[in-house]
């Protein structure tokens, strides 16, 4: 049994199309929406045909064949530089202290900000392996294919590269971290807006999302619990990206608005 990796095209519509409705949810890279993949695939192949020298908006999406039946098992993505055409939006985490003198007491508080501090960076995303593909290393193979190709178009990227991580997801399909913090100021469930930002982008979190910081503390503990911890299915994929480059501690603890880690490293 021998696979290739390859640029997609127009007609890996339905075969990407019958791997997203597998994800099980929370996987905006991958929805299981026609329309907004015909729209990816038709992004990809414009991205892959340009000839373009330097970071732009571009969307490099790959798929993983099996040669001896053309089945596709497997598809990662490549963007060339996010926040161009929407804001990125994270959540870093920050300190906020406090002294009184009276009390004689001095207390550090962990608070979540709303950050665009990624915009510019390049970002890899979007891998997903068939659950029947998943052994013989198919997807580190995967992972590093991306790699290989930033790589050999180095111009075409940033210097600093980030991969989001699928937060974690309930039995119900819902985020504790979004009906503990966001939720509340959207009306819909993480469902719905994990749907609506698959397909629309993310403007409506810059139209609603209050700018304030939040206290961790004040969150409910199925909130706080959750911040930071990757899907069950993203942990091998963390110990991936780890040991795939220079990890920058300064941003390596930026969370998703649908939790899970945002990390983040310096291109060689």
């Amino acid at each position: 049994m021998s696979y290739v990796i390859r640029s997609a095209k127009p007609s890996d519509l339905q075969s990407i199309y019958e791997m997203a409705k597998l994800t099980g949810g929370g996987f905006t890279n991958l929805p299981p929406d026609r329309k907004a993949l015909r729209a990816k695939l038709d992004r990809a192949e414009a991205s892959f045909a340009s000839d373009r020298e330097y970071p732009s908006d571009e969307l490099y999406l790959m798929m993983l064949e099996d040669t001896d039946t053309g089945e596709v098992r497997g598809t990662c993505q490549i963007f060339g530089q996010v926040g161009q055409r929407w804001p990125f939006y994270s959540y870093r985490i920050g300190t906020d202290s406090k002294h009184s003198e009276q009390l004689g007491r001095t207390f550090h508080a962990q608070v979540l900000m709303l950050s665009n501090d990624l915009n510019g960076s390049s970002e890899v995303g979007g891998l997903f392996l068939h659950p029947a593909a998943r052994a013989g290393g198919l997807g580190l193979l995967l992972a590093r294919s991306r790699y290989l190709f930033i790589a050999r178009h180095r111009a075409r990227f940033g210097d600093r590269i980030l991969a989001e991580l699928r937060g974690v997801i309930d039995e119900a399909g819902g985020s504790p971290f979004w009906d503990g913090v966001a939720g509340k100021f959207f009306g819909m469930s993480f469902q719905e807006a994990d749907q609506f930002n698959a397909v629309h982008g993310n403007q409506f979190i810059a139209d609603l999302m209050p700018k304030h910081p939040v206290y961790i503390a004040m969150l409910p503990e199925t909130a706080r619990s959750v911040i930071g911890v990757p899907h069950p299915t993203g942990r091998a994929a963390m110990r991936k990206v780890g040991a795939g480059g220079s990890i920058d501690a300064a941003t390596a603890r930026l969370l998703q608005i649908d939790t899970g880690d945002t990390i983040s490293w310096i291109g060689r």
